[in-house]
């Protein structure tokens, strides 16, 4: 008898590594997680380990990867702005020749949109995921296509100007430019900014980070409209509605012109990623 054959997901965060199976109709069949580690070597060693226990033996078909900004899709090289040690990193000439397999990669919240998209049919033709975690970025899908910028480059949501206690001059980015959303509002701007990590956010703390996501909403579903922002990510499930409701408040106690989109937690959660790898996986490019 013929051995199934499978899809794998990859989701390479800066904290953690999801990997996944999935058999022909798209039913995840093994997961793992795994920290991921300091260096390039060992991360790329690892993530072949995982994806080979998770095929338990059968033949990989094809394989769709998550990772953070900026990368080229077409050539598969990633240089994620918060995975120092992965830049220029031309991955999907390494993973292609490993495993004799088609690779896709695309942006991770681009992954995470169209799955989050697919999860809902039939409730929102323009549907905006925005995922709040070490960092922030988001992915917009069309009826049922990714919406790519200028060349084909991932839209940058995160780094919008925002304003720190009515002023934005004394907030640097990452990225280099002053007063980002995401300084305001990811893990790591969290913990700059606090002084410790989200988890130890009172809930005041917490409602004054979704006064500011709220402030990022606004302008965002202001300038292109959705029917949906749905918003995942670990720092945005960790918090929860202390996050989402003052964010849900601000954004819409200032959308004056423009219909206020419905706001909402994830409905895959950590899976998000993993679930957009195995779209990935099984329709190419043509995402």
């Amino acid at each position: 008898m013929r051995v199934m054959d499978v899809t794998v997901a990859l989701d390479i965060g800066g904290t953690k590594l999801l990997v996944a199976a999935a058999g022909p109709d798209g039913r995840l069949l093994k997961s793992l997680k795994s920290p991921t580690p300091a260096g390039l070597e060992d991360g790329l060693r690892l993530l072949k380990e995982m994806a080979r226990e998770c095929a338990g033996g059968r033949r990989i078909r094809a394989i769709g990867a998550s990772i953070g900004g900026p990368l080229d899709r077409v050539t598969g090289v990633v240089s994620p702005l918060h995975q120092p040690a992965w830049r220029a990193v031309p991955l999907k000439a390494i993973l292609e020749r490993e495993f004799g397999c088609p690779f896709q990669v695309d942006v991770d919240t681009n992954v995470a949109a169209l799955a989050e998209w697919q999860a809902r049919p039939g409730t929102s033709r323009r549907l905006l995921y925005i995922t709040v975690s070490t960092g922030i970025g988001g992915g917009f899908v069309v009826d049922g296509k990714i919406f790519r910028g200028a060349g084909g480059v991932h839209p940058e949501i995160a780094h919008q100007s925002a304003s720190w206690n009515g002023s934005s001059h004394d907030v640097i980015c990452e990225c280099g430019a002053r007063g980002c959303l995401e300084e305001l509002a990811s893990g790591n701007g969290i913990r700059r900014r606090y002084g410790k990590p989200a988890e130890q956010l009172s809930d005041e703390e917490w409602a004054q980070v979704g006064r500011h996501l709220g402030q990022g909403l606004r302008n965002l579903a202001t300038i292109l409209v959705p029917d949906l922002i749905a918003i995942g990510g670990g720092v945005a499930c960790g918090a929860g509605e202390r996050l989402l409701g003052p964010a849900r408040d601000v954004a819409a106690s200032n959308l004056k012109l423009v219909p206020v989109p419905r706001i909402e937690s994830s409905v895959l959660g950590v899976e998000t990623a993993l679930r957009g790898g195995i779209l990935l996986a099984a329709n190419g490019a043509d995402v």
